[in-house]
């Protein structure tokens, strides 16, 4: 158990924390998925800027590693320009 009053107080923020990259990652994740169940590819289009910029965001906050990030991101490309 914590000791000091500074500790106590970084436990609550670890945990607001570690529930506010959770739920960022998550969601992350989820666009992802629903990006690579898209077969239209004009819709695969609109949805991309979006899912990359989630990407971005968690890259920049830690979340992920930068270079997953820029895998997530080749790989969808990829797969939107194999769509017909």
């Amino acid at each position: 158990m914590a000791n000091h009053k500074s500790a106590l107080k970084r436990v609550r923020s670890d945990e607001t924390k570690r529930l506010r990259n959770k739920y960022q990652h998550k969601t992350a994740r989820n666009a992802i998925r629903a990006l690579r169940a898209t077969t239209d590819k004009k819709t695969a289009e609109e949805m991309y800027p979006k899912v990359a910029s989630m990407i971005d965001k968690i890259a920049k906050r830690n979340i992920i590693h930068d270079n997953k990030a820029a895998n997530l991101k080749s790989g969808l490309r990829l797969y939107i320009s194999k769509l017909s």
